[in-house]
């Protein structure tokens, strides 16, 4: 069971590194909106300094939800999940290997570019650390609430539509805490955990939750 799931990981991963524009798309996007919230908003430093750790996990949200629709799409479209279905991997694993992957081509990379854009809007080097901690920690419950989100658009009309009028409300608990954790040095150690609670729940609901949609999808 676990290496039918690590090699489905590494066939999205194989998948996500063949199609390299969807992650680049991902990316630059990621990059452009963080460079122009200090267009709207002003160049002064104290004002980027201060909702700089917002810019950056808006845009990092944003950017997630992108990826989302693709998730099961292509799967679907091809026959591939019923195959998956039929392969004696539990749907509730499929799920969590899609949200992995999610995780492991966009959540880890926005992750990685994220010291380079704190500079970009003026965060102080002291905070760095606790934004990319924040996203470390917070961007698993994106990839899993999205691959919920995912899964239970699938097969309806207009899916990107619907699947971010579903996910986005989903979003502001992690966005709400992952920027308090990343915004003040006092008081980041609750707001870490907090953000790790959602990730953890997320591990433990979201999968059941996505191969009852993926069920549902593919009767």
């Amino acid at each position: 069971m676990r290496g039918a799931f690590l090699g489905l990981v590494r066939h999205e991963l194989r998948l996500a590194l063949r199609q390299g524009s969807d992650t680049g798309i991902v990316l630059g996007f990621f990059v452009l909106a963080v460079v122009l919230f200090p267009f709207g908003v002003g160049p002064e430093p104290a004002l980027l300094s201060r909702i700089g750790a917002g810019i950056i996990w808006v845009a990092a949200l944003l950017a997630a939800l992108l990826s989302l629709d693709r998730l099961y799409a292509s799967d679907f479209e091809d026959g591939g999940l019923d195959l998956l279905a039929l392969s004696g991997l539990p749907l509730e694993l499929v799920a969590l290997a899609k949200g992995a992957s999610h995780w492991l081509t966009t959540g880890l990379p926005l992750t990685i570019l994220s010291p380079l854009l704190a500079l970009l809007v003026d965060i102080e080097p002291g905070r760095i650390p606790l934004l990319v901690l924040s996203l470390l920690v917070g961007t698993p419950a994106l990839s899993l609430i999205g691959s919920l989100a995912a899964a239970l658009v699938l097969g309806a009309r207009r899916q990107g539509v619907l699947l971010s009028l579903l996910v986005l409300p989903l979003y502001v608990p992690p966005l709400v805490f992952g920027a308090a954790a990343s915004g003040t040095v006092a008081g980041a150690r609750s707001d870490l955990l907090l953000l790790g609670a959602l990730s953890l729940g997320a591990f433990a609901l979201a999968p059941w939750a996505a191969a009852a949609g993926l069920r549902q999808a593919l009767q």
